[in-house]
């Protein structure tokens, strides 16, 4: 596994982490294999677990936890989510950040995450949803620098909306946001425009996440896929946005290498860009940790292909986190 530079917190970080959504009650997970998976990862040199306590109400958090104590001599990072209070995602600017983050429920739910989480500190604590126009709200920043003054927290994150990779700008010039976490992948090629050099140019850590846009580009995907009743890929793949993301997967298909299957591509697209510390593809079964890990070894795409790739952007409205 190879690291990278965690932006101005200086953890060398893995550049493959670990998204821990899936295994906080999709349907399909199971706690033992989940335990296994993380476990694996670890052997293999992964060090960046980023969790919620939104996943499962804890229930992510508490597994990372439990991997955390079997584990206790090695370095890991990790990485979660005060959710919002109002629990609406996406984030909406014309909410009044007193129903979303108000300074004590930052601080609640940061002290619940570590208790589910049995540490002292989280190293890296975040906003799960975030709009710009409560960027000025003296609250938060307070909240922030409390979290960070007492120990509770090494560093703090926001998660931006889906869609919206530029919507975080001004709480990045408060100078108090180490991390920001955001959807980019062959598809969502948007936090290139904006986000990805304000980030370089102040030394802000990357995550990127959905790499496989919720499993269109692992290539698995059908227009007649279904998930069961509650599954969040039933609202995020609606009939006509599936149609659409096979269609466009098809379109791909040929770019990819041989030897090298979709999902590959799309992780290595994703590390071709220097500003991205780590990325966070979701691995709830060992054989998942054994595919995307195997992809950190250094090998870069040519350069041709990476400018086919770039042509396979799509730019569109979803309303969802």
């Amino acid at each position: 596994m190879r690291d990278r530079r965690f932006g101005r917190l200086g953890w060398q970080v893995s550049e493959i982490g670990y998204g821990m959504w899936g295994m906080g009650g999709w349907t399909g997970s199971d706690d033992d294999e989940s335990l296994g998976a993380l476990d694996r990862a670890i052997a293999f040199g992964c060090n960046f677990f980023d969790t919620a306590w939104a996943y499962g109400q804890g229930h992510s958090e508490k597994l990372l936890g439990q991997t955390l104590r079997a584990h206790a001599g090695s370095r890991l990072f990790v990485a979660t989510k005060v959710p919002p209070k109002n629990l609406k995602w996406p984030a909406n600017a014309s909410t009044p950040i007193a129903d979303v983050f108000p300074p004590d429920h930052i601080r609640a739910c940061t002290e619940k995450s570590l208790e589910n989480l049995g540490i002292g500190t989280i190293d890296l604590q975040q906003l799960h949803v975030w709009s710009d126009a409560w960027a000025d709200d003296p609250g938060w920043q307070r909240a922030i620098r409390d979290l960070k003054d007492s120990g509770l927290v090494g560093g703090f994150g926001i998660s931006v909306n889906r869609g919206e990779p530029a919507n975080v700008i001004r709480a990045l010039d408060t100078g108090l946001v180490d991390a920001v976490q955001v959807v980019y992948n062959i598809f969502d090629q948007a936090p290139e425009d904006v986000l990805f050099p304000y980030c370089q140019a102040h030394d802000i850590a990357i995550i990127a996440r959905v790499p496989f846009d919720e499993g269109s580009l692992t290539g698995a995907l059908t227009p007649e896929s279904r998930w069961p009743e509650g599954d969040f890929r039933n609202t995020y793949f609606n009939p006509a946005h599936l149609a659409n993301a096979v269609a466009r997967v098809e379109r791909l298909r040929p770019l990819v290498p041989e030897g090298m299957d979709l999902a590959e591509l799309a992780l290595r697209f994703i590390l071709e860009h220097p500003v991205v510390s780590t990325t966070i593809p979701g691995m709830r079964k060992p054989r998942h940790v054994d595919r995307n890990i195997s992809v950190s070894d250094g090998a870069p795409l040519p350069p041709r292909l990476v400018d086919a790739l770039r042509a396979h952007r799509w730019d569109r409205e979803l309303a969802i986190r």
